[in-house]
């Protein structure tokens, strides 16, 4: 059957959306989804996402990995589905729809083009070694590093993310170099298995990294730039906790078009 199907992207993290309220769309297995989201023979995208109906809310987040896995939240994705819901008219500047992880609240500006996510409060910062590990809505290792223009964030984030402490599960490796009052961060994304051009639980975890690395606590706003543009993250910092944390950047409609899909 053909589908009509829409590409976001959001600071260079690209999706797939399906409007699904009238579940044309069951459950796609991964097959489907990867051959959606391959560069060469489908129409590309770091993820697919499904826009469904949920009482309570003005809609549910699907979110499934480029592997073709139903993944864990994705917060440029949740800031390129808030566009899309007001680009389908669901919503008009403010909504409150369902993820994986939980409710989220966000804003969207009147021309449709800039984001404000809420994403979940953070209690748990660990330490391994040198890197913090925390969970934004999916599990994020960060670490500091220099010359990071020219890491090899493939080689280096592929080996953390395969190593005997992550390889089960996965987990998102960052690298962050402080670059005037924000950080420059380059993120290595399981799911995708490859360095991508944002990520933004992944900027978001560095944003709380660095302030507990860095001891700052109160009302914190922290720029980000990726390889696909520039984000902020502001939050609330008391010591034990991080709260009132906003995921802020652009959401751009690409194009639209039709697919057939088994």
């Amino acid at each position: 059957m053909n589908i009509k199907f829409y590409k976001y992207q959001g600071a260079g993290n690209d999706f797939v959306l399906i409007d699904n309220r009238e579940g044309v769309v069951n459950q796609p297995d991964k097959e489907t989804v990867a051959k959606l989201c391959d560069r060469r023979f489908g129409i590309g995208g770091d993820g697919l996402m499904l826009l469904e109906n949920l009482d309570g809310y003005d809609f549910k987040m699907v979110y499934y990995n480029a592997d073709g896995n139903e993944g864990s939240m994705c917060g440029n994705g949740g800031r390129c589905i808030v566009a899309f819901a007001k680009y389908l008219g669901i919503i008009y500047d403010t909504t409150n729809f369902l993820a994986t992880d939980g409710p989220h609240h966000a804003k969207i500006t009147d021309e449709g083009n800039w984001v404000s996510l809420q994403m979940i409060d953070v209690n748990d910062i660990s330490k391994d070694g040198e890197a913090y590990v925390l969970n934004t809505g999916s599990p994020h290792y960060v670490k500091l590093a220099a010359d990071l223009a020219v890491k090899d964030v493939y080689n280096e984030g592929y080996a953390i993310r395969n190593n005997a402490t992550y390889k089960a599960n996965g987990i998102n490796v960052n690298f962050a170099e402080k670059t005037g009052e924000g950080y420059f961060v380059r993120t290595f994304e399981r799911g995708v298995e490859n360095e991508t051009y944002a990520c933004g639980t992944g900027v978001t975890a560095v944003a709380l990294a660095m302030a507990k690395h860095n001891g700052q606590f109160g009302n914190i706003s922290t720029p980000i730039r990726v390889l696909g543009g520039d984000l902020n993250i502001r939050f609330t910092n008391n010591g034990e906790k991080f709260t009132n944390i906003f995921l802020e950047g652009p959401a751009e409609l690409v194009f639209e078009g039709e697919i057939e899909i088994a």
